[in-house]
């Protein structure tokens, strides 16, 4: 019989062209949500909370040539819940204040449709983040 884990996500990696620069962003990003850190070694960081863990790793310099769409074939963007509209309102104003772009801002905060409270923002290699407050069947919706 399956655990209640069975078929959920355990990790994400994301490789990363400049790791001070992407950890800056993501420890800040991570420890408003509840994350604490896990792992730290020379090429990476992670950060852990209930049985998920985020890994960044420092790409290495011969695989760098090609920067890093989300338009192209590969991670299009990572979403997290938030508990309530307050959540994302204040995060929204901390993103705000360290002067990182809202995505979608003529729509922001219904970007995603009228049932899809959320914000969308870009780590520091352009991977696009969202936090995220919405019934079940808006998660059909892309944006």
């Amino acid at each position: 019989m399956p655990s209640s884990l069975h078929g959920t996500i355990s990790h994400i990696e994301v490789y990363v062209s400049d790791l001070k620069r992407s950890t800056l962003f993501w420890d800040w990003f991570l420890a408003f949500w509840g994350y604490k850190v896990h792992q730290e070694w020379e090429r990476g960081k992670s950060w852990i909370k209930g049985m998920t863990y985020i890994v960044l790793v420092q790409t290495e310099h011969r695989y760098q040539k090609y920067p890093y769409h989300r338009c192209h074939t590969g991670l299009n963007h990572i979403a997290f819940f938030a508990d309530d509209k307050t959540d994302i309102d204040r995060f929204t104003k901390e993103l705000r204040r360290k002067g990182i772009p809202i995505l979608y801002e003529e729509r922001h905060p219904y970007a995603g449709g009228e049932d899809n409270y959320a914000v969308y923002f870009e780590d520091p290699d352009r991977i696009k983040l969202e936090v995220v407050l919405a019934p079940k069947a808006s998660h059909d919706k892309h944006i």
